[in-house]
């Protein structure tokens, strides 16, 4: 712990919690800009992190909970060297395959409504992602941002 009652290499942290409902996205995508904020990112920074983190939303939403109301949880946290981990958690269904569902236009959506770009679209805004998943448990995707650092 830090002098401020953080973890290691830790400057700040923020967690949040909500229903999976779709309204919300809109609210984690603020909320994860507002916290980002405090590192002055560029306009285009924080474009990409709300697309990042609205992208891992939808998904706890569209696949995780299909068929019922479920709680998202979001973990922000400002480390060492203006980088933004963000770390989007469900307890939903789970993804059986984790590595088929990162590669781009894969879909478990039986009407084809769904583009299965999602993971693709994250990875693409942020310099690093990780995906845990365990079946009947739910899905962890960390998202890995270092912000500009501007004078």
């Amino acid at each position: 712990m830090n002098k401020r009652g953080l973890a290691a290499n830790t400057q700040n942290e923020l967690k949040i919690s909500f229903p999976s409902l779709s309204i919300n996205e809109g609210i984690a995508r603020s909320a994860v800009a507002a916290f980002a904020t405090q590192l002055d990112p560029t306009i285009d920074e924080l474009a990409d992190i709300k697309c990042a983190v609205s992208e891992a939303v939808t998904n706890c939403i569209v696949h995780a909970y299909r068929d019922c109301i479920g709680v998202i949880t979001i973990n922000l946290r400002i480390c060492a060297d203006n980088l933004l981990r963000m770390e989007i958690k469900d307890r939903g269904c789970g993804i059986p395959d984790v590595e088929a569902a990162r590669v781009p236009l894969y879909t478990t959506d039986p009407a084809g409504e769904r583009s299965g770009m999602g993971f693709a679209v994250m990875e693409s805004f942020t310099d690093r992602m990780r995906v845990r998943s365990t079946v009947g448990k739910g899905t962890v995707v960390v998202l890995y941002k270092k912000l500009s650092c501007r004078e």
